[in-house]
């Protein structure tokens, strides 16, 4: 990593008018007001000289003083960020993070200091507060509450998924990230539960798009979200409800001093080609730790999101593993009551068979200790260190790859302890770890280099548990490269193949989307260890191109671009590993879609099309044929209802 910090001086970047200070990008497109009037400090933002946000508040209220109001300028200080880095599992391989910063540092009426720092680059905006010890006996301080607030311009509408209330859903495992999405919602329209929304949240302004989220939270502070809208102020930070965890630990946040809160982010265009393609969450983060080795990207085959908690025995098992085998997969996920219903003994009987077939395992974990009621097992390994070094070293004996612990519905700052703990010390061990019923990762990926990805979202067990939801599928899985995904590793947990939602293939209700709406999902949907949720019978009820195109899924990007899409209505993704790019499209309505695609990497070029090829029966059949891609790089495709495309040289 190169990272090179230049004093500059330029009054392009920065000016100073009175109580004034405005920061803009290095092109110059995206402007920062910083204003600190009547000793309030608010800030907006504008770009192409539009208003994306309208004057909208900082500060802080802590137990060393009120930093929210009486607040005078003693300086600012500026300088350039440019730097580049690397990481192999996210959207992209690579990163150059070049950006304007300017430290804001204001006194408040005791004469306390308090910096805000602004990081601005061309479609993204980070900033987070600064505080200094209280003379020689204060060396930490309580975060009350933010003042900060995102103050959008009338007539902008809302994509958002309301935070839970604590304590309750199944078992009372919530807040677990598990609501309904609600799209081109007004600003008025209330959180279903009275506690705001969850991050990210999207934002269609009249003049572009923004997304708002967090980044660099761990054992360093609570995960925050939003408010209910409020006309005169925006939307507010909000942190936890004390009742989270069964109302154990503080919903406020500690840093010690001198210290700094995580990074707010923003990051908006007039298109939604910035939000796909941020790499915000990573650029103003850094590794915690190194890794203790090198963990390894691929694909796993899961019994249980069909077949239920009965299939977590060692014969299903073992149909798992020959046909992750078969399809030269690298791991099985082995879930919930494993050490019950097959046994510790065994699970090193059926480790050996997996290794024997080139298989690695994933074994499932429920973190619990008290936060909840959730009753599956194995319990009470992740929670307290004692307990995880004794059950982590027992993992790396047998060679497991990794674990995925779940129900850990809460963001008060202890529980965001327990992610960062279990994290740390599965790298120790050479874990990699997987998250579900769980918090959006937040800069993750790049601060511990074990973690794979999390759930914190209504993800494929939901098209398994209610016809509903299967018929939602295309509406949320357009929805999540445009919030969910844009911030983090997605673990949507299943490309799935049987035509209905059961072990017959026969039973119970169908999947509404089609083979290649399935297929296509494994691309348009990032992380960079992906479940297929094929399963035995697919083997013979799936056409071979099919399995031909899923044996070689990747799962490790370079590049991510935008292609076409709109929330909710269908997306179009192009991600390139190595040299060969893959376009991916979802259509998430019931109706038809033709579209001009823009695709500059194929221009001039025949390449192979996966698509949905309607009949007169009115119904559609996978097919795979060539298409030629105009020299300009145009080329038109139609999406069938809750359909998809993928196309690839």
């Amino acid at each position: 990593m190169r990272t090179t910090l230049l004093l500059l001086l330029s009054v392009l970047t920065l000016t100073i008018q009175g109580k004034e200070t405005v920061v803009k990008s290095p092109d110059g497109q995206l402007a920062v007001t910083v204003n600190d009037e009547m000793g309030q400090v608010s800030y907006s933002v504008t770009y192409q000289g539009k208003t994306f946000l309208k004057p909208s508040a900082l500060g802080l209220k802590t137990d060393i003083g009120d930093f929210t109001r009486g607040l005078t300028l003693k300086d600012v200080k500026q300088s350039k960020i440019d730097k580049s880095y690397q990481m192999l599992r996210t959207k992209a391989s690579s990163a150059h993070y070049v950006a304007q910063q300017a430290d804001f540092t204001y006194l408040n009426s005791q004469g306390l200091p308090i910096t805000i720092t602004f990081c601005v680059s061309n479609n993204d905006i980070a900033f987070r507060y600064s505080l200094q010890p209280k003379g020689e006996s204060r060396l930490s301080t309580v975060i009350y509450n933010e003042t900060t607030s995102f103050n959008f311009p009338e007539a902008t509408t809302t994509f958002l998924t309301p935070q839970s209330l604590p304590m309750v859903g199944w078992q009372r495992t919530k807040p677990s990230y598990e609501e309904d999405y609600k799209a081109d919602m007004p600003m008025t329209q209330r959180s279903a539960f009275g506690e705001g929304f969850t991050f990210p949240c999207l934002f269609k302004v009249p003049t572009g798009w923004v997304l708002v989220s967090e980044t660099g939270v761990g054992s360093n502070y609570c995960g925050s979200h939003l408010s209910d809208y409020e006309a005169s102020h925006g939307y507010t930070i909000a942190f936890p409800n004390i009742g989270e965890m069964n109302g154990l630990g503080s919903h406020w946040a500690g840093i010690p001093l001198p210290g700094s809160t995580p990074w707010r982010t923003i990051t908006l265009g007039t298109t939604l080609k910035p939000i796909v393609e941020t790499t915000i969450p990573y650029d103003v983060v850094e590794p915690l730790y190194e890794p203790t080795k090198d963990y390894q990207p691929g694909r796993y085959t899961w019994s249980w999101l069909l077949w239920g908690d009965e299939s977590v025995n060692y014969d299903d098992q073992v149909k798992m593993i020959d046909l992750s085998a078969a399809m030269g997969y690298e791991y099985v996920l082995v879930d919930n009551w494993w050490d019950k219903q097959i046994g510790r003994d065994r699970i090193v009987e059926l480790n050996r068979y997996a290794n024997s077939k080139g298989v690695k395992l994933l074994l499932w974990y429920n973190s619990n200790g008290y936060a909840n009621d959730a009753p599956q097992t194995p319990k009470h390994c992740m929670n307290t260190s004692l307990a995880r070094n004794r059950e982590m070293a027992w993992l790396q004996k047998l060679g497991i790859a990794g674990i995925k612990v779940d129900f850990l519905g809460s963001d008060k700052q202890e529980n965001l302890k327990l992610y960062e703990d279990i994290l740390a010390d599965a790298n120790r061990y050479g874990l990699q770890v997987v998250f579900h019923g769980c918090t959006i990762p937040r800069g993750w990926e790049r601060m511990y280099p074990n973690y794979v990805a999390s759930e914190a979202c209504l993800a494929s067990e939901n098209v398994n548990f209610s016809e509903y939801h299967a018929k939602q599928e295309g509406f949320e899985l357009t929805m999540h490269p445009f919030a969910r995904n844009a911030v983090g590793s997605f673990d949507w947990g299943g490309i799935i193949m049987n035509r209905h939602i059961s072990r017959d293939n026969k039973s119970r209700h169908r999947r509404y989307t089609t083979d290649i709406f399935e297929m296509a999902s494994g691309i348009v949907l990032q992380t960079s260890v992906n479940c297929v949720a094929i399963y035995p019978n697919n083997l013979q009820d799936v056409p071979q191109f099919e399995l031909d195109f899923l044996k070689q899924l990747p799962t490790t990007w370079d590049e991510t671009r935008f292609i076409d899409g709109y929330p909710t209505k269908y997306a179009v993704l192009a991600r390139r590993t190595g040299q060969d790019w893959y376009v991916a499209g979802l259509n998430g309505e019931q109706k038809i879609k033709t579209l001009q695609l823009s695709l500059p990497m194929f221009a001039g070029q025949t390449v192979k099309c996966y698509i949905d090829q309607p009949d007169k029966l009115g119904t559609t059949t996978p097919v795979v044929k060539t298409l030629k891609v105009g020299k300009n790089g145009i080329a038109k495709v139609t999406l069938q209802p809750l359909g998809g495309i993928i196309l690839t040289r």
